[in-house]
C-alpha cells in the first residue's frame, strides 16, 4: 500500500483545473491557452498550496 502524497482537499483542487484544462477554458498567467498537460498539473498544484493545502515539497535531484 503506498503513502498518499496529496490531501484529498489538494486532489480534489488539481482534478477541477484539469477538468478545465480538458474543456480548453484553463488559460495561464499571461492569459495564453494552456495547451501542455504538465503545465495544467503544475497550476492545479501551484493554487492548491495558494489555499495551504497538503502538497509535497519538490523533490531536489
Amino acid at each position: 500500500m503506498s503513502k498518499k502524497k496529496y490531501s484529498d482537499k489538494a486532489q480534489e483542487k488539481i482534478g477541477e483545473v484539469m477538468h478545465e484544462f480538458k474543456e480548453g477554458k484553463l488559460k495561464s498567467s499571461s492569459g495564453e491557452k494552456v495547451t501542455d498537460r504538465k503545465q495544467a498539473i503544475a497550476i492545479g498544484i501551484s493554487e492548491a498550496k495558494e489555499q495551504g493545502l497538503k502538497v509535497p515539497k519538490k523533490k531536489k535531484d
